[in-house]
């Protein structure tokens, strides 16, 4: 059995439309789950500051050989590993750092 189209179909354009249509959405429904998944890590570790606008200072792993603090005002973001080298020089005493029992460290301004 063959099908014939009549030229009358012809005249009509096709209505199904591209089927790679359907990718181009996929793709968008994947950057989407991308981004959600960049911002639900990113609370869970309570790192959320760092898409804001805000100043933030966070501080990974304190007291460890592996320190590492990554400061962040406005745009600008800067990451400093901290070594346990000495320095020494002439300067002025700006306060006081105490730890607490719990290992937080509590800055005290000097007069």
């Amino acid at each position: 059995m063959t099908s014939r189209v009549s030229g009358r179909a012809r005249l009509h354009q096709d209505r199904s439309g591209d089927p790679l249509d359907g990718l181009v959405n996929l793709f968008d429904l994947g950057v989407v789950l991308a981004v959600g998944f960049l911002v639900a890590a990113l609370a869970s570790l309570n790192l959320s500051g760092v898409l804001s606008n805000h100043n933030v200072t966070i501080v990974q792993n304190p007291g460890t050989r592996h320190e590492t603090i990554v400061i962040k005002n406005g745009s600008h973001t800067q990451v400093l590993h901290p070594t346990r080298q000495q320095v020494g020089g002439v300067g002025q005493r700006l306060g006081t750092v105490y730890r607490l029992q719990n290992g937080q460290l509590v800055y005290v301004p000097g007069k």
